[in-house]
């Protein structure tokens, strides 16, 4: 069912906006990364005068994949060390992506140089796979180290496959992943140490120490460094713990010149909570609420773990605070008239978005999906906002295969005219998101105007 509660007046949003921030076109970081490549590939040809016989021929191409594999594990750490300008400019929904992408290339890049140098050297020392797999990794210098990174990298690779990754704990899958450093750390002596390309050309193997060292430069600082630092300076602490629905509850964080933060509705932290069991794992939480001053809220529904804990906080718990993180804000926004798609506890940070997005009245609406009316977050807040600032608030409630799907193109064109002239801010889960955005785009809205982000890990 459907219900709608038009407001009567109009706001439009912070009185004193936040200041710019250095953003990185993802078009940019792109062209960036393909330039690396072209970079990588041009080594190898420098180094490479003639390729002669089916052994040499394999060998280059395990050279080959052997170089581009090193060069793609250093751009995966670079995208996932939580650098501003890419978190706020490329997004960390988009990151995420491009670095799940990057990874399966990384493990078939490693797995082929592997096979590729093996098979070509048996080849050429007229011996078998076996003899020269061992032969490889007991007399060659830093060979058994390489090998030992790539079991990790296949490793990570597995537990990150869609298949296996909703199965494990958060917590479990992101500590996992710091194997991926260790496994960066193991191959990189074996690359200078066997590489032609590094072993004649003294300009290439200091231009891998700039990148290698570069990106650990950015890991410390952004990762481990600038945590500690925020702490220091901003103090946060739990201030209180509010129930908003049967398993969601909102935490109240209090601070010293949170506006410094430059945190925008829509973005989210990385939060570590204090206690004896919060303590080790950051988690990823939307504001939802526009950040003040001296307080900022998020709002967590209990999916086990971790998020199940936060409803027993203490008032005074310490907080450290990893961010702000994400480009899903109103920051790029192209068109006058905004729409906001929310399911479930994706309403978090169209929560904030709803509440300070500039927009005249009649130009802003939200549509919030949900299985049953006790399940709608900060009903209240939300009526009132779209009271205020002359919004449209349309609720879907109910099970799918009674109410059947509620985002066609034909549904959300009917819900809302002159849609294609629309901003569109979508959020909620992976499935949900998919299909509003595919709707979206059939209804006519222009594929730059539909932001979205999944709680999707």
């Amino acid at each position: 069912m459907t219900t709608t509660f038009p407001g009567t007046s109009v706001t439009t949003g912070h009185a004193h906006p936040p200041r710019r921030s250095v953003r990185a076109r993802p078009e940019a970081v792109l062209a960036l990364i393909a330039a690396g490549v072209v970079a990588v590939v041009g080594m190898w040809w420098a180094n490479t005068p003639s390729v002669a016989g089916f052994d040499d021929w394999l060998t280059n191409a395990g050279r080959i994949t052997g170089l581009l594999a090193g060069y793609a594990i250093a751009v995966l750490l670079a995208l996932m060390a939580r650098v501003p300008a890419l978190e706020r400019g490329v997004g960390s929904d988009r990151l995420a992506r491009w670095h799940s992408m990057g990874g399966r290339y990384v493990v078939g890049l490693a797995v082929a140089h592997m096979l590729l140098i093996i098979w070509g050297y048996a080849l050429t020392d007229r011996t078998d796979v076996v003899r020269e797999t061992v032969t490889l990794n007991l007399t060659y210098p830093d060979v058994l180290k390489a090998t030992v990174a790539l079991l990790l990298l296949v490793g990570v690779g597995v537990v990150s496959a869609r298949k296996i990754r909703p199965k494990l704990r958060y917590e479990t899958w992101f500590h996992l992943h710091f194997y991926t450093y260790l496994a960066a750390w193991l191959a990189f002596g074996h690359q200078l140490a066997t590489g032609a390309e590094f072993a004649v050309a003294p300009v290439a193997r200091t231009s891998w120490y700039v990148l290698y060292l570069g990106v650990a430069a950015l890991i410390v600082w952004y990762r481990f460094l600038t945590p500690v630092r925020l702490a220091v300076r901003h103090r946060l602490r739990v201030s209180r713990v509010v129930p908003e629905a049967p398993g969601v509850v909102s935490v109240y964080v209090t601070g010293r010149r949170l506006d410094r933060l430059r945190a925008e509705p829509g973005q989210f932290f990385r939060w570590r909570f204090l206690t004896g069991h919060l303590w080790w794992s950051p988690n990823p939480y939307s504001l939802s609420a526009p950040p003040g001053a001296s307080e900022m809220r998020i709002t967590v529904k209990d999916l086990g773990d971790q998020s199940r804990s936060l409803a027993g906080l203490r008032p005074g718990t310490r907080v450290l605070a990893e961010g702000p993180y994400g480009a899903f804000t109103a920051s790029g926004r192209r068109a006058r008239k905004v729409l906001l798609v929310a399911g479930g506890v994706g309403i978090t940070p169209l929560r904030a978005l709803f509440e300070s997005v500039p927009a005249a009245s009649g130009d802003l609406t939200l549509l919030y999906r949900a299985r049953d009316e006790r399940d709608l977050v900060f009903r209240a807040e939300l009526e009132e906002i779209a009271r205020a600032r002359g919004a449209t608030l349309r609720y879907c409630v109910g099970p799918r295969a009674v109410i059947g799907d509620p985002f066609t193109p034909a549904t959300l064109a009917g819900l809302v005219p002159d849609l294609p002239r629309h901003e569109a801010y979508v959020c909620g889960p992976a499935e949900m998101t998919r299909a509003v955005t595919a709707a979206l785009r059939a209804a006519g809205v222009p594929k730059r105007r539909i932001h979205h982000e999944s709680f999707e890990f």
